[in-house]
């Protein structure tokens, strides 16, 4: 039986159609449930004192408040929560200061569903390595440390056995971010050129997602369309 509990998880974003699909997006995902959505700074932060989070999705731009400053509170709580930020902020300051503050992830909007379940599968291994750690003992080793800071090694030789053969999760992750360069039809064409690699190894990355309902199938047969399951 598994009695673990599930990472509770505070969205904090003020278009509400946005936070709505990440709701939807953490309900396909195992071991997370959505315990309440911001839209304010004022919500943001008496959501965190009163929910305790483990961990925030927060954008930075808000009408009443710069998402960054929300980091460095979510910081400072005495139960620190850690923080992923999903933003159309692609400013390299911005960027810097998240990752100085100590934010797990910066995604950037538009957000293909496989990025978004990637980075939460990640920082799903790391909170219960820490929950473990905590549970079984107060001093770790070198390579508990190292465990834990290396989380992309860790989530990639993970989800490499879950891929078809022929595809690697390196690569994968390449043409999803060739991806959000985009906003009409690509061709196998178009990501064959941007990656360095063949049209035929472009297709078949596309045809996997395609199969995969990562994508709309009229987004890889160049005509017009968005990648399905985004955040816009």
């Amino acid at each position: 039986m598994n009695d673990r509990k599930d990472i509770e998880v505070l969205i904090v974003e003020d278009d509400l159609r946005i936070a709505e699909i990440q709701k939807r997006f953490i309900e396909q995902l195992e071991g997370f449930q959505t315990v309440g959505i911001a839209a304010s700074y004022i919500e943001a932060k008496s959501y965190m004192e009163l929910l305790q989070p483990d961990l925030i999705l927060l954008d930075v731009y808000f009408p009443d408040m710069n998402g960054l400053d929300i980091l460095k509170e979510a910081k400072q709580q005495p139960n620190q929560m850690d923080v992923i930020m999903i933003t159309a902020a692609k400013e390299i300051d911005k960027v810097q200061e998240a990752i100085r503050i100590g934010v797990f992830d910066y995604i950037i909007k538009p957000v293909i569903f496989d990025r978004f379940k990637n980075t939460l599968i990640r920082y799903r291994e790391y909170h219960t390595k820490l929950v473990e750690l905590r549970k079984d003992q107060l001093l770790v080793t070198q390579e508990q440390v190292d465990a834990l800071l290396r989380k992309d090694i860790d989530s990639y030789s993970s989800d490499k056995s879950l891929l078809p053969k022929g595809i690697d999760p390196l690569t994968l992750v390449k043409v999803l971010e060739v991806l959000k360069l985009v906003t009409n039809g690509v061709t196998a064409e178009f990501v064959a050129k941007e990656m360095g690699v063949s049209r035929t190894t472009a297709r078949r990355y596309l045809e996997h997602l395609i199969a995969e309902e990562k994508i709309a199938a009229d987004l890889a047969y160049g005509t017009v369309g968005r990648p399905g399951g985004c955040i816009w």
